[in-house]
């Protein structure tokens, strides 16, 4: 058996989503991602003063949190003022879901009306990251959908919620990802997230290798 290369544990985000999260549970992801130098954390938009409370003012790991979560049917304006207020609230980073019915009809201007209004309500220097719901889009709805966050300055594609039933993060997913920013020359500015990941170290370099900047889950356990 061929064993994974170490990979840098700052590559990584602990993601504390889950419905019935609370105070205790960030604080704890909050420890344990400094005790693992993960690169950031996540956690639900509610969550976010709290989390920004417990990092006490540093910088790393970074704050993110999320936007239209799981299932992306939130009005735009909502998701929007969602973002703006998580940023208020401490957030570096949002991370917004797609609506999946945008996605799919592809040359609607739903989807890049929808992801321009969240820009716009969280301009740079705050990270926005896409979540694309790859294993529930064909490939040329994955790449339409790359496209369009490359066109309204998104920083980052994340493969998956992690609760949708068609699966999370995938190298497949990660790789036609990769070959779309390739193709839109936009391979060194726009970062790929493996969200979802629930693997082993292995399986954490190949997902590597095939283009993921950054691997987000809620345990991580098999990586250390």
């Amino acid at each position: 058996m061929v064993m994974a290369e170490p990979f840098s544990m700052s590559a990584t985000e602990l993601a504390v989503v889950a419905p019935d999260a609370t105070r205790a549970d960030v604080a704890a992801a909050v420890a344990r991602a400094r005790e693992l130098g993960c690169g950031s954390v996540c956690v639900p938009p509610t969550l976010v003063a709290a989390a920004f409370s417990f990092l006490e003012g540093d910088a790393t790991p970074r704050l993110t949190t999320l936007a239209g979560f799981p299932s992306g049917k939130h009005v735009s304006l909502i998701k929007a003022s969602e973002a703006r207020w998580a940023v208020q609230q401490g957030a570096a980073e949002v991370a917004v879901v797609v609506d999946l019915a945008a996605a799919k009809a592809q040359g609607s201007s739903a989807l890049i009306s929808e992801l321009m209004t969240v820009r716009e309500a969280i301009p740079h220097p705050v990270m926005l990251t896409v979540i694309a719901e790859s294993a529930a889009l064909t490939e040329p709805e994955l790449r339409a959908v790359v496209t369009a966050s490359v066109k309204v300055g998104a920083d980052c594609i994340a493969t998956s919620t992690g609760f949708h039933p068609s699966g999370g993060a995938s190298v497949e997913a990660v790789r036609i990802i990769a070959d779309q920013l390739r193709e839109l020359r936009a391979e060194r500015s726009v970062w790929i997230k493996a969200s979802g990941f629930a693997g082993d170290q292995q399986q954490a370099v190949d997902i590597i290798e095939a283009g993921a900047t950054v691997i987000s889950g809620a345990g991580l356990d098999g990586l250390t």
